[in-house]
C-alpha cells in the first residue's frame, strides 16, 4: 500500500496540504480496500481517535507534536467537505 505521508514529511503551505490530498484520495481509489478504515464512518472515528493520541504517535517517530499547526483550517476544511462541490 502506498504511504501517502511519511513520519519525516512536512506540509509546508496550502498547496502542499491539497497535493497530499491529492495523494491521500488517489491511495484511497487504488487502495481503499486495503484501507483498516476504509468508510467515511471508520476513517472519522479512527481520526478521532488519533487526534486524541497524536503525541504518543509523535514521540514514537522522535518528533514533538507541532505546536503551531493551524487545527482550526483543518477543522473547517472537514466541515467544508461535507457540502463544497
Amino acid at each position: 500500500m502506498t504511504v501517502p505521508l511519511t513520519p519525516d514529511e512536512q506540509i509546508a503551505d496550502r498547496a502542499a496540504f491539497s497535493a497530499f490530498l491529492t495523494r491521500l484520495r488517489a491511495d484511497h481509489a487504488a487502495h481503499g480496500g486495503q484501507w483498516e478504515n476504509a468508510t467515511l464512518e471508520e476513517f472519522l472515528a479512527a481520526l478521532e481517535s488519533w487526534v486524541g493520541s497524536s503525541p504518543g504517535w509523535y514521540r514514537n517517530f522522535g518528533h514533538e507534536l507541532p505546536q503551531e499547526g493551524d487545527w482550526t483550517f483543518f477543522a473547517r476544511a472537514l466541515t467544508a467537505a461535507r457540502v463544497y462541490e
